[in-house]
């Protein structure tokens, strides 16, 4: 018995529910026909967020401001709806079909996207939103025709990015010594395929948005990703299918309500009296952290059913276990909250640092980089983090420390160091570009100041990202109960999305403190007549502030783990499966 179990993975089936065959079935092959679909809503996503702005302002001549907010209220809506595909996963779908299913959607919301930019009765008459004061914006319905394939892109987004790291490291056995090694690598190699989606985003992709026209580009995207869905869907036979545990957050509400009905109740002093009927190998331990939750547990008449099974009524009485679990969850938050600032500075990347771009010199020889290509150096600097961390740091620590690289925190708080120096290197450069405008004409659409100088920070952003991004996903899967693990990336995700939610807020109030009549302020519709440093100035200061308060959540933060399994664990699913197998 104990030599089948080794064969098999525990806690995972193949796509005939079986027993998964661990010789058979997960490992390196299916993780990378997993990430391949996140590469390509890299690209698409991307593709479309990094040169939207300059698409609203230059041919929907909409306000420079006002296009920032639509980019990130889009970015923002993408991550957001991860909770309702992890929700999907966990609760009916399952992540497999999930990503098939969002997919799918987002090939479609490409596709139209593509038409839409392609029909020219959709935008109004061609003007240089710089040098002309005169220009027609779009009107209600052109804006209401860009906003439709947005989101259903956005939809699709949600959908993917809440189950592909998550079914990817379903490839992975944790409780096999070498598969949990390799799933150690699998978050930075997983992040190593979003950035190359990125970067051909802002490459390739930019490019021929600029050059050969946007539908083309669109319809690229729209393929590429069907194209990925095909290859997706070839390793069927090759994934491992971890059983579902329900939807955690049913469980969630289910200790909550239990909690507060017996919130009049005294607590027992001694833990052990409180319910606890999770097997032994999987328990949690009582922890004394949100006592007011082990009220959940207290045995009260009526509490179980009025039947033949002798099973509690989940919504009136939950085990230890599932109260820790909740506690666990509880334990993130402090930490989510303090990376939602990164965000915030991260959507500047991609709208106010993408308009500077339009407004300098982007020459090089005979080639003219397009502005919403400068990300690229954003993703350079992503790239050579990574390979800088994981070929040189990685080693010497572990020689130092016995460690494999930085802790999960360690990795998130020189992330918001890094983060909080690029605004303030944004800041220092505006000052210097708004004194060139000033010099030579506030109303010049190319100011003879080079965009090289918008490097630093872009660079540090990027690097940043490279260690908070890799950070919170090793965090919140590592550190969220076994059934959580998808709502927690959706978790994880939501700080994506309040950060680009963040910034529209910012950007809405600095406009309307700073501004006026005339519609100049910080964030006039000319950004030459703006005052974008002290905007960045801001973020600045906004960001030391949330870095020193990280230090304080991750100083109180305490992990809780389930139990080292002594022995394999063989589900009654499992027995069941292997019978029919």
């Amino acid at each position: 018995m104990d030599g089948k179990q080794r064969l098999t993975v525990a806690d995972a089936v193949d796509y005939k529910g079986c027993p998964a065959n661990r010789s058979k079935t997960g490992g390196w092959v299916p993780a990378a026909l997993i990430v391949g679909i996140e590469l390509c809503e890299r690209l698409s996503t991307m593709g479309i967020a990094v040169n939207l702005v300059t698409y609203l302002v230059g041919t929907l001549h909409l306000p420079s401001a006002n296009s920032a907010n639509i980019v990130t209220d889009f970015m923002g809506t993408c991550f957001l709806l991860s909770m309702l595909g992890g929700f999907l996963a966990d609760s009916f779908l399952g992540r497999y079909k999930t990503i098939a299913i969002f997919a799918s959607i987002q090939t479609l919301g490409t596709g139209t996207l593509a038409v839409i930019t392609k029909l020219p009765q959709l935008h109004p008459p061609p003007c240089h939103p710089i040098a002309s004061k005169n220009c027609k914006q779009a009107n209600g319905f052109q804006m209401g025709m860009i906003y439709l394939p947005l989101y259903i892109i956005a939809l699709g987004t949600g959908g993917i990015k809440s189950s592909v790291s998550g079914f990817g490291t379903d490839q992975f056995d944790e409780k096999d010594d070498k598969e949990k090694a390799q799933m150690a690598y699998f978050f930075n190699r997983f992040f190593l395929f979003v950035s190359s989606g990125t970067l051909l985003a802002v490459t390739v992709l930019v490019y021929l948005q600029d050059e050969v026209g946007r539908s083309w580009a669109y319809g690229i995207c729209s393929v590429s990703m069907f194209t990925a869905i095909l290859i997706f869907l070839c390793g069927t036979k090759r994934y491992r299918y971890k059983i579902s545990m329900g939807s955690p957050i049913v469980h969630i509400f289910q200790v909550l309500v239990a909690a507060i009905n017996k919130r009049k109740m005294e607590l027992q002093l001694n833990a052990t009296l409180l319910y606890e009927d999770s097997a032994a190998t999987s328990r949690i331990d009582h922890t004394n952290q949100f006592q007011f939750l082990d009220k959940a547990a207290i045995v009260a008449d009526g509490d179980f059913e009025k039947s033949v099974s002798s099973a509690p009524n989940p919504w009136k009485l939950c085990s230890v276990t599932r109260v820790e679990e909740v506690k666990m969850m509880m334990r993130l938050l402090p930490i989510w909250a303090t990376t939602i600032i990164f965000w915030t500075t991260y959507a500047q990347m991609i709208t106010f640092s993408v308009v500077q771009a339009s407004t300098m010199e982007r020459s090089l020889g005979n080639f003219k980089i397009p502005a919403g290509s400068l990300p690229v150096f954003f993703v350079a600097a992503i790239l050579i983090t990574l390979a800088f961390y994981d070929r040189l740091i990685m080693p010497l620590w572990k020689k130092w420390k016995g460690q494999p690289g930085f802790t999960n925190l360690q990795r998130i708080a020189i992330g918001l160091i890094l983060s909080t120096f690029g605004m303030a290197a944004a800041a220092l450069v505006e000052i210097k570009r708004l004194s060139v405008a000033k010099a030579v004409g506030r109303s010049t659409a190319t100011l003879p100041l080079s965009v090289f100088l918008l490097i630093p920070q872009f660079f540090l952003v990027g690097s940043g990202e490279a260690f908070i991004y890799t950070g919170q996903l090793d965090f919140f899967i590592t550190q969220s109960p076994k059934g959580m693990k998808t709502m927690s990336t959706g978790l994880f995700l939501t700080t994506l999305s309040l950060g680009f939610f963040v910034s529209s807020f910012l950007v809405a109030v600095v406009k309307s403190v700073t501004g006026s009549m005339d519609g100049q302020g910080w964030l006039a519709d000319n950004i030459n007549y703006a005052r974008l440093d002290c905007f960045y100035g801001l973020l600045t200061i906004l960001s030391a502030i949330n870095f020193v308060a990280f230090l304080v959540c991750a100083i109180w933060y305490k992990p809780q783990k389930p139990k080292q399994l002594l022995e394999m664990e063989t589900s009654t699913n499992g027995g069941s499966g292997a019978e029919k197998c």
